[in-house]
């Protein structure tokens, strides 16, 4: 089941993607809710980030370019960082490039929902807590990486944080690629396979550093294949069973 949030003459709604259309919901989509009467059209709408995340985590350095290259255990430690969510956007919004440089990465990444309260979980459990997907472009100005390693305000800019177009429920994370082009140009497609720490490792090891609650978002990294854009290029990442997450840069 595919869930969007969509703007229709200037008010917010939920719904359910179709084949007749979105049709819209009323209520929680981590919990209880039900269909009304209306079903839109996606061309009459402009879909928004899919969710509001309650909290947005990312993962550092998790994929190797060929399998040989996968370490045969997960660090004891894996990098992660938070971004801000004043940094979300949705599809087809602008990504601005902070106004004292000239461009910035692109990370095209699969991106975990938590559907239900995690702490102390199982990698067995970590599925049963998942709500769904969505795709992810872990925008980057790695211009603002402090010299000692911190990566919070090169992550953090408004807009730095595209997601959607859908959270779909039904996906099944290992048997998926992750894809990006840049100006309709493929620059990354990788499967998860190539993952160095897996979801069910990573969610594990977070819920016993911190409560995981609903709503919260873990970007799961991003593939080889990652770079620099300017003003003007258009990414578009992809996972094909979600959808495809585009947007254009533009100079502050």
């Amino acid at each position: 089941m595919k869930f969007s949030r969509f703007l229709f003459q200037s008010d917010i709604h939920q719904g359910v993607v179709t084949d007749e259309g979105i049709k819209e919901i009323e209520g929680d989509i981590f919990d209880r809710w039900t269909y009304t009467d209306r079903t839109f059209k996606e061309g009459d709408v402009q879909l928004l980030a899919p969710l509001v995340p309650n909290q947005i985590i990312g993962i550092g350095a998790n994929f190797v370019s060929k399998i040989e290259d996968k370490p045969d255990t997960p660090p004891d430690i894996p990098v992660f960082f938070f971004k801000p969510t004043s940094s979300v956007i949705g599809p087809e919004e602008a990504i601005i490039i902070p106004i004292d440089i000239n461009e910035v990465k692109f990370e095209s990444e699969l991106v975990v929902v938590i559907g239900k309260e995690a702490k102390n979980i199982t990698k067995d459990q970590v599925l049963d807590h998942i709500f769904g997907y969505t795709v992810g472009n872990d925008v980057t100005a790695p211009q603002y990486f402090h010299e000692d390693g911190h990566w919070m305000v090169g992550k953090s800019f408004d807009t730095f944080t595209p997601l959607g177009p859908y959270v779909e429920t039904e996906l099944d994370p290992l048997n998926v690629s992750v894809e990006a082009r840049v100006d309709q140009v493929e620059k990354q497609n990788s499967p998860l396979d190539l993952m160095i720490v897996s979801i069910q490792d990573m969610v594990s090891y977070l819920s016993n550093v911190m409560t995981l609650k609903k709503g919260d978002v873990i970007m799961t990294g991003s593939p080889v294949g990652a770079g620099m854009v300017a003003e003007g290029t258009t990414v578009e990442c992809e996972i094909k069973d979600i959808g495809t997450l585009k947007n254009t840069l533009v100079k502050a």
